[in-house]
């Protein structure tokens, strides 16, 4: 969720999909492999326009071209000749537009080829291939370039033509095993083949999320991530603590003990149990509450869809999201709080209008409501609307001075800024902005959290890891924390063991923490250990809390396995780490 995501990735920067990071670590070692393929198809090519030039006699001396008599009778034309010369024909008739022509040419060239000139024979294949496409007969597309990689496995062109049959027959599975081989042969230099594929892994992970999302067990997440999300709002009457008057009379001045409930109220019960940390029984509660339509209904509602949020069902929170937002004579903050958190839930679902408008509308109907702003403020920071964010993050530190939150995201906005625009000035002001910050604000983890990532960009690597390290002192059992520190030992000293030692820390401190079997699977993807990678991606998918998350998660996982089958097939594998 929105209000209690992660750390920002640091690889977010780059531009580049996750899948695509998790797969091209020592590409330049391919694109040499690749190159020396090349460079032996090319010598191959000049040996046989060399043989077709001038052709040695059984004695070693050079005979004469074809129809080059010389006085002699001129030597008959070889199969291979014949082939290259239908071939030829067919390809004027190709750029004529003459497509049947062409085919026919090409398919001469096929039936006369002698069947041990492989690579010429793959060639003819995949010319036809190619006029095929132009006709938009997909199934002869792939089955030519299909005999072409059988005759010649590694070549590019035959292989990233069937990606595109395969993407237009609906086939992602077998569009994705080839797109993945054609970007480790191209050493992932290609926009285009690199398009295909981030194109139709997004469309595999949002399939399956959808599928996956609808019939997934709800899950409660850790109680460190419940108490993250709610500190990042300070105007929500729901999160705030039993006050006396709600709790018995005999109980009022007893410290130590849970307070006891005075009246039989489900959403009573319900923030006593948000202060014992027994989140399980909440939603239960507030049920009651709800069903008696007890004095706290409205409360109620907004805590109930809070926890369906928090487990993962967006379809059940919605509903009372939308009563709470349309009670007119409830506690405007409910109502605030509510757009904010349906806003956000728009946000996880790529509703980024619906999102914009419910933060709109909460800002008009609450306007000194500093949680509006803030939270607006990240979404603006997803919709890269960095100077709109920065305003919001403005607005809510202007009604809340004391927010260390809100001091820390605009200082990241503002690095992001600066650093996507390559503004060195505004790059170190930004940096001055971050120590400052964490001065004023010493007891704010995510102030120092935010400044390792851009010491991290800045490769200022020994600052950043005492950052981390002031997190942990703070948040000790904050599990992204140990992840980030983890990925930071890899970059700056390339320290694998210590990286994912800090890493199965953030797994023993939460199990719960999708981020970090995910980071696993993506060091076990540049290890080379692909099963043991899917097996950590699907570990994450299932902790997923939104389905856009998730959808991410298909995508890493649906990348690493096709990887498992390109091995397979073609013998293709990218370095290890």
């Amino acid at each position: 969720m929105m209000a209690a995501s992660k750390p920002v990735d640091p690889q977010s920067g780059s531009g580049l999909p996750r899948w695509q990071l998790a797969l091209m670590v020592g590409a330049p070692i391919l694109l040499g492999a690749g190159a020396m393929y090349l460079w032996n198809r090319s010598r191959r090519k000049e040996a046989l326009s060399k043989g077709n030039c001038e052709r040695k006699t059984p004695e070693g001396r050079a005979s004469p071209m074809p129809g080059h008599t010389d006085g002699k009778q001129p030597e008959e034309t070889s199969p291979l000749d014949k082939a290259q010369a239908a071939k030829n024909k067919g390809n004027k008739y190709f750029k004529a537009s003459r497509y049947d022509s062409a085919i026919q040419c090409y398919t001469d060239a096929i039936n006369l080829c002698p069947p041990d000139q492989k690579s010429d024979l793959s060639t003819f294949y995949q010319n036809r291939a190619a006029a095929y496409e132009q006709q938009q007969k997909w199934k002869q597309v792939v089955e030519d370039c299909t005999q072409a990689v059988e005759l010649n496995p590694r070549y590019i062109k035959a292989l990233f033509r069937r990606a595109k049959a395969y993407e237009r027959l609906d086939n992602k599975k077998q569009c994705l095993e080839d797109v993945t081989a054609v970007c480790i042969l191209e050493a992932f230099q290609n926009q285009q083949s690199m398009h295909l594929a981030d194109k139709v892994l997004k469309q595999l992970g949002k399939e399956k999320a959808k599928e996956k999302y609808k019939n997934r067990e709800p899950l409660m997440p850790s109680p460190q991530f419940i108490k993250s999300y709610f500190s990042s709002f300070t105007d929500d009457i729901i999160s705030q603590p039993l006050l006396k008057g709600e709790k018995a009379d005999e109980d009022k001045d007893k410290e130590g003990e849970a307070a006891v409930v005075k009246e039989r109220s489900g959403y009573l019960k319900a923030k006593q149990f948000m202060q014992e940390e027994n989140y399980d029984k909440i939603i239960t509660e507030c049920t009651k509450e709800i069903d008696s339509h007890g004095k706290y209904t409205a409360e109620a509602l907004l805590l109930r869809a809070t926890f369906y949020l928090l487990i993962g069902n967006a379809s059940a929170a919605k509903p009372d999201l939308d009563q709470v937002i349309s009670m007119e004579d409830a506690n405007v903050k409910l109502r605030a709080n509510a757009l904010i958190k349906r806003g956000s839930m728009y946000m996880q679902q790529q509703l980024p209008v619906l999102s914009t408008q419910d933060f709109n509308l909460a800002a008009e109907i609450d306007p000194h409501n500093a949680d509006v702003y803030h939270h607006r403020g990240q979404l603006r920071i997803l919709l890269d609307q960095v100077e709109e964010a920065v305003s919001d993050f403005d607005k809510c530190i202007q009604l809340r001075p004391d927010s260390a939150l809100a001091q820390a995201q605009k200082c990241f906005a503002l690095y992001r800024q600066a650093y996507n625009g390559n503004n060195l000035s505004q790059v170190q002001s930004a940096m001055t902005g971050f120590e400052d910050v964490i001065k004023r604000f010493p007891k704010c983890a995510e102030g120092y959290a935010l400044y390792a990532q851009a010491l991290t960009d800045q490769q200022q690597f020994g600052k950043a890891d005492e950052m981390y390290d002031k997190c942990i002192e703070l948040e000790p059992d904050n599990a992204t924390t140990y992840v980030h520190k983890g990925l930071l030992q890899l970059q700056w000293k390339q320290d694998l063991d210590k990286g994912l030692e800090l890493i199965s820390k953030a797994i023993e401190i939460d199990n719960k923490c999708d981020f970090a079997y995910e980071t696993m699977g993506t060091i076990e993807v540049q290890r080379g250990n692909l099963d043991k990678a899917i097996e950590m991606f699907n570990k994450a998918i299932n902790l997923a809390k939104s389905e856009m998350e998730m959808s991410h998660l298909y995508s890493l996982c649906d990348a690493a396995y096709a990887q498992t089958e390109v091995a397979k097939k073609y013998g293709l594998k990218p370095p290890t780490l």
